[in-house]
């Protein structure tokens, strides 16, 4: 068994919005919600993702929301990891520019 691969990033998301999004971005509706996350159980893997608390950055006039996502992944191999996080970044990617 393997040490868990933590992951910590500040999303420019909401809550409400993670949990719109999740689903997609995790490629199966088969994980348990609680208000302050989400768990997939694969087989001896698991990823746990766990939210902060919203907040917001202000830039000028323009207030975006922030929340801290960490991300836990344990018994996943190095690629496994890396493809999860491409895919999860891909769905939580918002347009611009």
């Amino acid at each position: 068994m393997r040490d868990p691969v933590v992951i910590v990033k500040e999303m420019g998301i909401t809550h409400r919005d993670f949990f719109r999004i999740i689903g997609n971005a995790l490629g199966t509706d088969d994980y348990q919600a609680t208000a302050a996350g989400v768990s997939l159980q694969t087989d001896d893997r698991r990823l746990e993702i766990a939210l902060g608390p919203e907040g917001e950055r202000r830039i000028a006039l323009m207030v975006i929301p922030q929340t801290r996502v960490t991300l836990t992944f344990t018994n996943y191999a190095d690629s496994a990891i890396q493809a999860a996080v491409k895919r999860f970044d891909m769905m939580f990617k918002k347009g611009g520019g």
